[in-house]
Order: structure tokens, then C-alpha cells, then sequence
């Protein structure tokens, strides 16, 4: 849209159906999202238009609302699922505290999709060969890449807790400040799209999959999770004497009765399950522990003000208003419903089957169709719709032949 049409509020419109377009392009029936496919209004947030700081001709971007031209918010909209869920709690008197940490792989181009991802040549003329996690040197190959990401971050006013060199080959890990989840998921969508716009500019591509690389971990996008009283600021998760609450049990138990149902919503990719298939590093299960990183739903180590629950089961390509919405709507459910978790575990552990999750798109869809709570918490347009182009982006994977398949396969009897 033209500058001057946004400024004199000019209404922007889209199709319902564009809400549930899948990754290839196609759409599901339209059943789905309305037999006319009518129109939805595009809303933009105040707080969210910002300049395109890397864009060579003025240009700004507006995050919006999808809502229905009667006024109320698409149910098919995840930012409106993740406004519906923070209303939840706003009439408790809580509100939820959160924070992600995004990983993401910085690749050289990739021209041939069947050739595996490369790391870029660095300023020595070398390529990264995998022991430079945590380095404090170790992204000084992208020293520039890296000084335009912190610049066009302050511009665009997302302000960064750590940034660090992941485990994985050119692999890295931003913790973006805790606050508000709208915010936060406001601030996780605009950092991907950043880092992407950036990466292009130094002749470099970013990747947010869940496993890029064989052999190598995948990156995940960890959500950290407090409620506080909206009138105090106090964290319920602790009482006065610094000890665990009735609330963050049941908060903890919430989430334990919802991972399995939302499984989809937090890996919605073929590929998000390449990530799961190493439980250490990318635990699918719905146990707890007190900082262990083997569990689904971790507590780091902290003081009481800052107790909050790690979900350590999103992956990078996770939608962050989705992810987040599901994440708390889990947790809220625990509250209302005062669930229990079960016993905390620590050290080695074997998952009971109880809390074991789906390991593949398949099984996790299909126990999302069949959840009655994620109908609940969601709506079953939402649910349904959700399924039917998920569903489509899978069939789409089986269509295709795997190198894997030929190179294994084409000489057995």
C-alpha cells in the first residue's frame, strides 16, 4: 500500500482463505475458511509500523490484525488466537511474562536444494568446521553480517538480552527480553524477517528449519513462561516465602495435559520431527525438571521473583503467536481446572508412555483433529482449518522420493 493510502486510513482487505495458505502455495477446500471466501480487514497495530532500516527506498512495515469485516477478530487469525488467550488471563487479574530464544543457521547460498547447507566462507577464506560453540571469536567471519543485524535491531526498536555461537556449524542463539507475550511474538516475527533481509544483503542466506543439518543439532525456539498479578507485578509462581505455588503446579500440569494434544502447533513441519529424534538436545516429552534439558518442560535454575517455566519443545520454524497461545492456553487450562503435575524428574530418566508426545507431522495431526480441548481453547474453525492445510503440506512431502530411499532402498529384493 502506497504511503498515502495507509495515512489516510485506507481499509486494506484479503481473502479469509489467504489464513490458511500452505507452505507450497495451494489452499485446502474451501469449506475450510467460508464457501465464499469473503474478505477479511487488515488492521495495523499502532505499536508495530515500523521503517525498513535496510531498504534502500523508504518503506515501512505495519503488523495487523486479520479481523472480519463485522468487526470482530478472525478466529483463523494466530495473532488474534494469542490476543483471545492474554484476554483469558487479563480477567483473572494475571498476566503472563514471556520470553523466546530463537536459534538460527547462517548458510552460504543454496542454489541446488538437493546439496546439503554449506557454511559461508568467512573474512579468512575458511569455513566453519564445527567447534566454535560458545566461542567468543567464533562469528568473527560475519563480523559485518552481525553489526548490521544489532544496528537494525536497535532501529527497529527490539532490544536483545544475549546473543551467542549455538552447538550446531554456523548456528546461533538470540534471547530476546522478557515482557509482554503479544510484544514478545511481535518482536520474534520481526527478527526472523530481519535477519533474513540482512543475510541477503551480505550474500548470505539465514535459516529458520528445524534441522537444516544431518548429524548436527537442530534450533529450537524455547519459551520461557511467568504469570504476574496485574495490579502488583508480584510472580504468582512464588509465595511470600520464595516457595512454589499452588498456581505454578498447576500452570505445570496444564501444560503436561496439553503438549501431546498440541504437538503440531509447537513442530508444524515434516521436518520439525528431524530435530525431535535426539531427545537430549530436543526433548519430545511432556516430563518436568528442575534444570535438566532432557525434559520437555524445564525450570531453570533462578531466584523466586523470576521462577517461570521453560518449553522447550518449539522449534525455529514454530509461528511464535501460535506457539506462544498454545504454550499459555495449556498452562491457563491447568489453572482453571487446579490439574497436578506429576512428579518432577531429574537426572537419566525413561519417558513414561503417559508423557511421551507424537514423533511424527502424522501422529501429531492426528491427535490434534481428535482434541477436544484444543477445540476448546481454540475453535474448531481454527483447528479444522489448521489440520486440512497441514494435512495438504504433507501429502506434498509424499509426493517426493528421498535420496535416502534411492540410495537405500533401490537395490533390496
Amino acid at each position: 500500500m502506497t504511503a498515502e493510502g495507509f495515512l489516510e486510513g485506507r481499509r486494506l482487505q484479503m481473502a479469509r482463505g489467504v489464513l490458511l495458505q500452505c507452505i507450497m502455495g495451494g489452499y485446502p477446500p474451501a469449506r475450510f475458511y467460508g464457501s465464499d471466501d469473503g474478505d477479511l480487514a487488515l488492521n495495523a497495530d499502532p505499536q508495530q509500523i515500523h521503517r525498513l532500516p535496510w531498504s534502500s527506498q523508504p518503506r515501512a512495515l505495519a503488523i495487523c490484525d486479520a479481523d472480519e469485516l463485522s468487526g470482530e477478530s478472525s478466529r483463523l487469525s494466530t495473532r488474534g488466537q494469542l490476543k483471545e488467550v492474554i484476554a483469558r488471563y487479563a480477567a483473572r487479574g494475571l498476566a503472563p511474562v514471556v520470553a523466546t530464544e530463537l536459534e538460527f543457521f547462517v548458510f552460504a547460498p543454496n542454489t541446488d536444494p538437493t546439496q546439503p547447507f554449506q557454511p559461508p566462507l568467512g573474512l579468512d577464506g575458511r569455513r566453519e568446521d564445527g567447534h566454535s560453540a560458545f566461542s567468543v571469536s567464533s562469528n568473527n567471519g560475519l563480523r559485518p553480517f552481525f553489526n548490521e543485524v544489532y544496528a537494525y535491531m536497535a532501529a527497529l526498536g527490539l532490544p536483545r538480552d544475549t546473543f551467542m555461537h549455538e552447538m550446531g556449524v554456523s548456528q546461533f542463539e538470540i534471547n530476546l527480553l522478557h515482557g509482554d507475550p503479544l510484544l514478545q511474538a511481535d518482536q520474534t516475527f520481526l527478527f526472523k524477517h530481519l535477519l533474513k533481509e540482512v543475510a541477503l544483503k551480505h550474500g548470505l542466506i539465514v535459516v529458520c528449519m528445524a534441522k537444516p543439518l544431518a548429524h548436527t543439532p537442530g534450533s529450537s525456539m524455547h519459551i520461557h513462561q511467568s504469570l504476574v498479578e496485574s495490579a502488583s507485578g508480584r510472580n504468582v509462581f512464588s509465595d511470600e516465602a520464595g516457595e512454589p505455588t499452588a498456581m505454578f503446579r498447576h500452570f505445570i500440569g496444564g501444560l503436561q495435559a496439553g503438549m501431546a494434544d498440541f504437538t503440531a502447533l509447537f513442530a508444524p513441519n515434516v521436518n520439525s520431527y528431524q530435530r525431535l529424534c535426539h531427545p537430549y538436545a530436543s526433548p519430545n516429552n511432556a516430563c518436568w525438571s528442575h534444570d535438566n534439558r532432557a525434559a520437555g518442560l524445564r525450570i531453570p535454575a533462578s531466584s523466586p521473583v523470576a521462577r517461570r517455566v521453560e518449553n522447550r519443545l518449539p522449534g525455529a520454524d514454530a509461528n511464535p503467536y501460535l506457539a506462544i497461545a498454545a504454550s499459555l492456553a495449556a498452562g491457563l487450562h491447568g489453572i482453571e481446572n487446579e490439574l497436578e503435575p506429576t512428579p518432577a524428574i531429574q537426572g537419566e530418566f525413561a519417558v513414561p508412555d503417559s508423557l511421551s508426545l507424537p514423533c511424527t507431522l502424522h501422529a501429531a495431526l492426528e491427535r490434534l483433529k481428535r482434541s477436544q480441548l484444543a477445540k476448546e481453547l481454540f475453535g474448531n474453525e481454527f483447528v479444522e482449518g489448521y489440520v486440512a492445510s497441514k494435512t495438504m503440506e504433507l501429502t506434498s512431502f509424499f509426493d517426493e522420493i528421498t535420496p535416502w530411499e534411492r540410495r537405500v532402498l533401490a537395490a533390496q529384493a
